[in-house]
């Protein structure tokens, strides 16, 4: 009888750090190796050392390339890893965008902090060469009934489901799913996830596990009506900005409000190089994307440009934003203010009474936008006390992430063979997590367990 072990290092009653060992006889295979992020705590944990021999780890599948998803993967093989990195080719491209950004930032931080850089140029050239693309629903065989797919999640471009397949001499097959970050759907660019109903494990995201979103047309309803009041008012319209999928997103929907002209037109900043650089990427993996939004572009309608808008690349062409009169809207990173040309804008817009800012993804504890977000009528930006009399906004309807309702239906679904032994809770703050255990387990009386930093499970 093979035995199987599932480890739980990281999005364990946390959000970020997703880390998930699961050992199959002598076969070890991770999901996901994420950067912890949102506290000086969270930096700590990064600098760990693995819990488990990288050296003996013979896959990690990757679920999308969100620096919690995939941050740690040089360090990973700065400590001796040497198998093979599994995700789809979109994620690839994004990761091989993403984490140079992400190296630039690590050598800053480390500086500051009189530390060693987590892993080197070197550390992230090497991981990037054990990196194999494949497309959904290809079947990868691992070893002689062990079996791994890849399905779409929908929570951004590339995004995956991973599911595990252990076939047993009896031919009797038992089946493990980690969902990564659930999308929201519909979304404007993705399809909606995949849905199992042959689960016997599932490893469930819970970042919204308390909460539901808005109407999706109420959102577009919403980001309209915030624009119209600040240019009203002559003011700014800041929006921390994830680089990947939220600015994205974000033009798609403003590129439809300008051609319906339900906004005036205004000037648009795109005041991130990273966010530019996956624009790109966006554009070659066009394939992804929706029906009807591959209709939009094959009708010749360039959904990532349009009138008035500008991708700022050099600081000096961000510096120059200040000198344009008049209301402006800026997209820049980073989503949750913890860095990035954001914090420049906010510096000197945040006091403004007549500007706005919006927050269109999760704030994690501790960052600075959660605080904005939190109503703190001071923060402290590059040393700098600065007062938010701004008009702080936020819409909960652009997150890539399922809400309550989309992931209880996401789990019944799984357990539509009413076979599934357990849920696994991951990825969210431990209120969320707990609330979702509760929902499941009175929707379908499954055992659904939050596991603790560390916490093992024979299956």
């Amino acid at each position: 009888m093979v035995i199987m072990k599932l480890s739980f290092y990281g999005g364990a009653r946390s959000v970020t750090g997703a880390n998930y060992l699961l050992e199959i006889g002598a076969t070890k295979i991770l999901v996901d190796c994420g950067m912890f992020q949102g506290s000086k705590y969270s930096e700590d944990l990064n600098y760990e050392k693995f819990p488990y021999d990288p050296t003996e780890v013979g896959f990690v599948f990757v679920t999308h390339s969100h620096t919690d998803h995939v941050g740690r993967l040089p360090k990973l093989y700065k400590e001796g890893f040497r198998g093979k990195v599994v995700a789809t080719n979109a994620t690839l491209d994004l990761i091989r965008k993403a984490l140079p950004d992400n190296l630039r930032l690590i050598k800053q931080e480390a500086q500051e902090s009189g530390r060693e850089p987590l892993f080197s140029i070197d550390d992230l050239s090497g991981v990037l060469e054990l990196a194999q693309g494949i497309n959904y629903e290809e079947n990868i065989e691992l070893s002689n009934g062990l079996g791994v797919k890849l399905h779409d999640a929908g929570h951004i471009l590339g995004s995956s489901i991973v599911e595990i397949q252990l076939t047993s001499q009896s031919q009797k097959s038992e089946k493990i799913y980690f969902t990564g970050d659930l999308g929201n759907p519909p979304t404007p660019l993705l399809r909606a996830p995949y849905y199992p109903n042959d689960a016997d494990y599932v490893v469930i995201e819970s970042a919204y596990g308390s909460r539901t979103h808005e109407d999706k047309d109420e959102r577009k309803n919403i980001l309209q009506k915030i624009i119209i009041e600040t240019i009203q008012k002559g003011g700014v319209l800041m929006i921390p900005s994830f680089a990947m999928e939220r600015t994205q997103e974000l033009l798609y929907e403003l590129n439809g409000l300008f051609n319906d002209k339900k906004i005036p037109r205004v000037p648009v900043f795109v005041d991130s190089p990273l966010a530019i650089n996956l624009t790109e990427v966006y554009k070659k993996h066009s394939d992804y994307f929706n029906k009807e939004t591959r209709y939009i572009i094959n009708s010749g309608d360039d959904i990532f440009h349009f009138p008035g808008l500008k991708f700022t690349r050099s600081s000096e062409e961000s510096k120059k934003i200040n000198d344009v009169p008049g209301s402006k809207i800026i997209i820049a990173g980073s989503g949750m203010s913890t860095g990035g040309r954001i914090l420049h804008h906010e510096r000197r817009y945040l006091s403004d009474p007549n500007s706005t800012i919006l927050f269109i993804g999760y704030q994690v504890k501790g960052s600075l936008g959660r605080r904005i977000l939190d109503e703190e009528k001071e923060v402290k930006i590059f040393g700098e006390k600065i007062s938010v009399n701004c008009k702080v906004e936020a819409i909960g309807g652009y997150s890539a992430h399922a809400d309550s309702e989309g992931l209880l239906e996401w789990v019944k679904s799984a357990n539509g063979e009413g076979k599934l032994k357990k849920v696994f809770i991951v990825q969210g703050e431990e209120e969320s997590a707990l609330a979702l255990a509760r929902k499941i387990e009175r929707a379908l009386d499954v055992d659904a367990v939050v596991p603790k930093q560390g916490e093992e499970f024979v299956l």
